[in-house]
């Protein structure tokens, strides 16, 4: 119920972030139209056709997505019949086209007490199709909902919940605009001119959608406000339903950032000794079990499994990662550490390797980046998300204590705040009757990308490349889906990205088809990483760095040298710049001299 009520608010607040901008001349269009048989049946089918396709798309994957494609372009066209005969009704009579006829009869439908309601509903069908809201964390909790648990009444309810409260704020929004197209009707006589204007918005929304102006321009107003509003309700409801994660097709996972989540307040200091817990560590539920991974690393030989049984009397900390996650990969020295230092004490680190791009599914990738990050305590390769299902864990990364007698005491989401976690350690050790004779704390000498962030001169977030997730994309003429396609790239705004060359951009992932492309990004941040991917046959992939358009120098990051040089062996996260000295605004450009690079997204820190 909760869920539900949540989904519904999120919804409702949909009226006030800009994306909404677009379809808003599909709606108020009928505010002039009786209730029940113009304007209701119209928000009815806006908010079922959105529910309906949300539900595919979350738990369909990439076949439900391409299949909506064919049914965005009918919609456009029964929309921009409508808006053309709004606005010149005259000629929309004197043609014969029966799509420019179908519109003209919608035009002119629901206008008197008897019209039917059945134009108005395949109107809202068609807006729904199009409507793409902005992915706030109320709606993220909704698809995760739906995309870890499948196909379900569940979440089918959710989303309807979702559209409902969207349906409800537009529905005041209508009513607003009904009663002011009235009063000017009757004061100034301009029916006609109110008529051809709303016709204009309508074409202008479908130009606009057509175009990607929706899921671009939009994209990069500020949708701060709702989004906080929407963080409060979830916070102030106390829900555990988890935020936003990633797959090819939708959001569907998220990495926990250096930021407050779920009111987890994230420590800027990671080797703080000040921070204390409770003497008494509630207990916070039972270890679930491990069961469902497909394959276990570092178990000895046979690879055999961990069971929940095997770790009664240990205290064990149950680590969930992702290997191309730099908030991970900047975990994982104290992980190591923490595994070496109390392993006589009987602290057992289990790793729960859990996928956020396909790549990561692959054990054999898996097992190379163990052996890259000298990872010696054992992995679960949980690939089909059985043990984080089990935990209902909902971040990368996320650290779990587990007592001696199996209940979990204390959680960690996202990296920092390593000094109360080795205190939590050391509380269930003594409690285990294991005390450990020294109360310091490690401080790991990292290197490369596994080194602690810069994060009072972070100003650029995580960004996606592939177009399942992709944002301030300013390459002319937008992102075209799964086709080969020439971009080019000219300045950039602070965070904005661009490609260069003939790419094809898929849900996930940009794979450049002729050599001499690139991707430059306006970033202000000491650290800038790329997940990146040779050739589908494996070639790899030379590439030059640049920073300002010039060699990186003692900028440079770790996988590449001072002159920019470097090469995709494999596909992982690369260290491409480290600044030196005062970190600053910058451009940064990378030219892939092979063809066949694959890029998935940019962190920084």
């Amino acid at each position: 119920m909760t869920l539900l009520i949540l989904a519904y608010l999120g919804g409702a607040l949909t009226i006030l972030s800009p994306c909404i901008l677009p379809i808003l001349p599909f709606v108020l269009s009928r505010s002039a139209k009786p209730f029940l048989r113009g304007r209701l049946p119209m928000l009815a089918g806006m908010a079922s056709a959105f529910a309906a396709v949300a539900t595919l798309a979350s738990v369909g994957g990439a076949w439900a997505v391409r299949a909506n494609e064919y049914g965005r372009y009918s919609a456009l066209i029964l929309l921009a019949a409508f808006g053309l005969s709004l606005l010149v009704p005259r000629l929309a009579e004197a043609l014969t086209h029966p799509v420019v006829a179908l519109g003209n009869r919608l035009a002119d439908s629901g206008s008197s007490a008897d019209a039917s309601p059945w134009a108005s509903l395949m109107l809202g069908v068609a807006t729904g199709m199009l409507w793409a809201p902005c992915a706030g964390p109320i709606l993220g909790i909704v698809l995760t909902t739906a995309a870890l648990q499948g196909a379900s009444v569940q979440s089918s309810l959710l989303l309807v919940a979702y559209a409902a409260g969207a349906a409800t704020s537009l529905a005041a929004a209508l009513g607003i605009g009904g009663r002011l197209f009235a009063a000017m009707k009757r004061s100034m006589g301009v029916g006609e001119w109110l008529r051809r204007g709303l016709g204009v918005g309508v074409l202008g929304g479908v130009a606009a959608i057509a175009v990607g102006v929706d899921t671009g321009l939009l994209a990069r107003f500020s949708t701060g406000g709702p989004a906080r509003l929407e963080q409060a309700l979830v916070e102030r409801l106390h829900t555990t339903a988890p935020t936003a994660p990633r797959s090819p097709t939708m959001p569907v996972l998220q990495d926990v950032n250096d930021a407050q989540v779920a009111g987890e307040p994230m420590l800027l200091a990671a080797n703080d000794i000040s921070v204390g817990f409770p003497v008494r560590l509630p207990v916070e539920g039972q270890l679930p079990s491990l069961d469902g991974a497909v394959k276990w690393l570092n178990t000895g030989a046979g690879a055999a499994p961990v069971s929940r049984n095997q770790l009664q009397g240990k205290v064990t900390l149950v680590y969930f990662w992702t290997y191309s996650c730099i908030n991970c990969i900047r975990t994982l020295p104290y992980l190591r550490a923490w595994a070496e230092k109390y392993k006589d004490q009987g602290l057992t680190v289990i790793g729960v390797h859990t996928p956020e791009f396909a790549f990561e599914k692959n054990p054999e990738n898996v097992r190379r980046a163990v052996g890259d990050f000298k990872i010696g305590f054992p992995v679960a390769v949980d690939s089909d998300f059985r043990i984080w299902r089990a935990f209902n864990n909902n971040y990368w990364p996320a650290a779990y204590f587990v007592d001696a007698r199996g209940s979990i005491r204390h959680h960690q989401f996202g990296e920092g705040d390593y000094a109360k976690s080795e205190r939590v350690i050391q509380s269930l050790l003594a409690e285990a009757g294991r005390p450990f004779s020294s109360r310091d704390v490690v401080v790991p000498d990292a290197e490369g990308a596994q080194a602690a962030p810069d994060l009072r001169n972070v100003r650029s977030g995580e960004t996606y490349v592939g177009y399942g997730l992709a944002s301030n994309f300013a390459s002319p003429g937008g992102i075209r889906q799964d086709a080969s396609h020439g971009y080019t790239v000219g300045n950039l705004e602070l965070n904005e990205w661009g490609l260069r060359g003939q790419w094809t951009v898929g849900a996930e992932q940009a794979t450049l088809d002729r050599a001499d492309g690139g991707i430059t990004y306006r970033f202000h941040a000491r650290d800038l990483h790329l997940v990146l991917g040779p050739a589908p046959d494996g070639r790899a992939v030379r590439f030059l760095v640049k920073i300002d358009g010039k060699a990186p120098g003692a900028s440079h990051g770790a996988d590449i040298d001072a002159n920019g040089n470097g090469a995709i062996t494999q596909t992982r996260l690369y260290q491409l710049v480290r600044q030196a000295g005062d970190v600053g605004e910058h451009t940064f450009e990378i030219c892939f001299l092979d063809a066949g690079a694959q890029a998935y997204a940019f962190t920084f820190g």
